[in-house]
């Protein structure tokens, strides 16, 4: 939501968002990355992740997820492209600052595409995560589907690959704050830009890697955050109003974000938004 909950694509327009990346990237791995912990462990518990999984996580960001895997015995592997959220993630999982634990494979990250995690004498993964939520921009089944073609590879046969996507928009709140960032994206259409949510979006992308699909489900994934300043901050940390920056600036887009979020303001003076994220189990055959 990579990198997570999006990818942070630049706008085909060629206009590059005025944006601070490792601002950004702090601020996903400190506000916004949490938000997806329910989806992480019910993913995790219906798996049985555990001493005995070799996970590959795409586009792991910071590595939340990541530890939480290694915190149940297993070995991971994180991949990114956004050499900022690599930083943080090496600062939780390998706090001596290299890419892989001394003495062991069980932890690596790497900057790159899955291709550059391939390593001829390791085994294949048991487990292939892509947490990053599909089906709120335009194009991002479609780099799913690419980082996939690179992954699907180095996982054996029967390996589970779990992808996720942002559940119907009448039962996730966020949903109207997002078309903050549509309409401001407008001059700049194309990818990057909001689109609504299709309930057959994981099964596609499924399908199209040569996937089997062996079950799905839904999870309750609240944002919340201590107040309107927080709740602008990890939202546009998601790189979801990229588009919106760069086609005004970055003042309206705080002030327009602001407004969108006052009705999910708490009299407490915190932000609520219930939100269902969905998940697909799919098989290597």
């Amino acid at each position: 939501m990579t990198p997570t909950l999006v990818r942070q694509h630049l706008p085909r327009a060629g206009a590059v968002p005025r944006v601070d990346p490792r601002a950004r990237a702090r601020d996903w791995s400190e506000i916004q990355e949490r938000m997806l912990v329910p989806l992480y462990e019910a993913v995790y518990a219906r798996l049985d992740v555990g001493p005995a999984t070799r996970l590959l996580g795409l586009g792991c960001g910071s590595g939340l997820a990541l530890l939480m895997a290694v915190s149940r015995g297993a070995a991971v592997t994180g991949v990114d492209t956004s050499a900022e959220r690599l930083d943080l993630a090496r600062e939780r999982l390998l706090p001596d600052g290299r890419d892989t634990r001394p003495g062991t494979a069980d932890t690596r990250i790497v900057r790159g595409s899955p291709a550059d995690a391939a390593r001829a004498d390791a085994p294949a993964y048991t487990v292939v995560t892509a947490f990053e939520p599909i089906g709120c921009r335009a194009g991002d089944a479609e780099g799913l589907g690419e980082l996939l073609a690179d992954a699907v590879p180095l996982a054996g046969r029967g390996a589970a690959v779990v992808l996720a996507g942002w559940g119907p928009p009448e039962r996730c709140a966020t949903a109207s704050v997002l078309r903050v960032a549509a309409k401001l994206a407008e001059p700049l259409r194309g990818a990057g830009a909001w689109r609504p949510t299709d309930r057959d979006d994981l099964e596609r992308v499924a399908a199209r890697a040569g996937l089997r699909p062996d079950g799905s489900g839904r999870v309750a994934c609240p944002f919340g955050y201590a107040d309107v300043d927080s709740a602008v901050r990890g939202l546009e940390s998601t790189g979801l109003f990229d588009p919106a920056v760069a086609a005004t600036d970055q003042v309206q887009v705080d002030k327009e974000l602001a407004e969108a979020l006052h009705p999910h303001q708490r009299r407490d003076g915190t932000v609520w938004m219930p939100n269902v994220f969905r998940y697909l189990v799919a098989r290597v055959p």
